[in-house]
Order: structure tokens, then sequence, then C-alpha cells
């Protein structure tokens, strides 16, 4: 009889990588300056607890309740409109990025030609470069294009979430089970009709679910460039800050919680009614 073996084979292997990210962590930690002890100290302590009592009371007289409402709903918009422009460019850029409708693949047993793979990196490079600049950079070049409010937003919304979406789309299309476009295109179907039937109805429920996230990220980043002059709740914190308002931030982070609880909400209810 044949006695169970009791070690682990992979335990060394998992201690000797556990330690290297030990050792990779602590210089980032160095870096980073990151000293928890100063939040212990008794004058920190202070400020931070007279910072956090001038949030109350909240303000919520009906002149600024109605500015409340009006900057929610602009900052739902700007992301909602700014996710409309980013699938606009995310699609086809996707589209031209992913090998899922190479016709070379098709004619040399699933690998594409090295002209046809050199052909995609213009559009993967644009997709690298408009993710890598951050939201806030773009926001701050578009106010100073089409000047302060929420198209500045939407702009850079658009911008970087088409990047963002474009290269997970691209790496969607060609996860999915290659078989039944391959057969639309040697049957010669337009890459469009292969793509509407061989590949979307795959595809389909991971793209929604990834959509609906970066929905979510959307609504957050929108406040974020509110700071800089985009438009919304992240502008109406910043002018409240500035005139020591604390009672309407204290409001208004209030109302951007309630915001993003139900922006997750919505998010759960699509993906368990489409999913």
């Amino acid at each position: 009889m044949l006695k169970p073996v009791l070690r682990d084979p992979a335990a060394w292997p998992r201690l000797a990588l556990t330690l290297l990210a030990l050792l990779l962590l602590w210089p980032g930690l160095r870096l980073s300056e990151l000293n928890l002890a100063v939040l212990a100290d008794s004058d920190n302590a202070t400020n931070m607890g007279r910072f956090v009592a001038d949030f109350w009371p909240l303000a919520h007289d009906r002149e600024f309740l109605q500015l409340l409402g009006r900057a929610t709903l602009e900052t739902l918009a700007i992301a909602t409109a700014g996710m409309a422009l980013a699938l606009l460019l995310a699609v086809p850029a996707a589209l031209l990025a992913s090998r899922a409708l190479s016709l070379s693949a098709v004619h040399h047993g699933g690998r594409p030609a090295w002209w046809a793979q050199a052909g995609r990196w213009p559009v993967r490079s644009l997709l690298v470069v408009l993710r890598s600049v951050p939201e806030i950079v773009w926001a701050l070049l578009f106010v100073r294009a089409v000047g302060l409010g929420p198209t500045a937003g939407v702009l850079a919304i658009a911008i970087t979430y088409g990047g963002m979406l474009g290269k997970v789309y691209a790496e969607i299309f060609e996860s999915v089970d290659p078989r039944p476009s391959r057969a639309l295109l040697v049957a010669g179907s337009p890459r469009l009709a292969a793509f509407a039937y061989g590949v979307l109805p795959n595809a389909a429920a991971e793209m929604l679910s990834y959509t609906v996230y970066r929905w979510e990220c959307a609504i957050r980043a929108s406040v974020v460039m509110g700071f800089v002059g985009a438009g919304g709740l992240g502008q109406q914190i910043d002018l409240s800050l500035r005139l020591f308002a604390s009672g309407e931030v204290a409001s208004m982070l209030l109302c951007f919680l309630a915001l993003v609880l139900l922006a997750d909400q919505l998010s759960r209810l699509l993906r368990a009614r489409l999913l």
C-alpha cells in the first residue's frame, strides 16, 4: 500500500516567491516614504479631528440643494456621454487591432502573416497612447481648448476610456472560439458579418460586464476631473473647499457616495438581467 505524500511539492517555490515579493516591496515602501506613525501624533490627530468636525452641520438650504442636484446630474451626464463616445472609438479600433477577423490567419492555419500583424501595430500603439495618459491630464488639455465646463470632462473620458475599452475588446475578440467566424470567412462572408454572427454572440456578455464596470469608474473619474474645471460635482467641491464651506463639501461627498452606490446597484441589476 502506497503512503500518501504529505509534503506540498510547491511549498518551496511559493516560499521563494513570497520572499522575493517582500524584497521587492521594501524598496517601494522606502521610496514612498510611508510612515504610519505620523497618524498617531497628537498634533496631527487634533488637526484631522478639527478638519472633520468642520463638516458638521451639513449644508441643506434650498438654493444649495438645487445646485447639488444640477451638479449630480451633470456628473452622470459627463460619465455617460464620455462612455458613449469611448464606445464609438473603441469598437472600430478593437476590430482593427484584433486578429479575430484576420483573413491571413484563415489561410495560414490560424497564424496571421507577418505583414498582417505589422499592420495592426499602429492601432495598438494608438490605444496604448490613449490609455497611458491619465484622464485628468486630458481634462487639463481640453479645459484650455474648450474652456471650463463638462465638455472637457466628456472628451477626456472618451479619449482615455476609448483606449482602455479598445484594448480589452480586442483581447475579448481573440479569446472567443474562432471557429464560427473562420467558417464564415472561408465561406466568403464579409468581415463585419463574420464579426456580427461569429464573434459578437460569444463576446457580448464579457464586453457588457467590462463596459458597465468602466461606466462606474467613469463616474468616479468625472468627479476627480472636476477639480481642474471639467464640471460636475468635482468642480463644486473644489469651489466649496476654496471658500472653506465644509458643510457644503460634506453634503456633496454624501451625494457622491449615494451616486456611486446607485451606479453599483444598477450595474449589478444589468449584469443579472443581461448576462
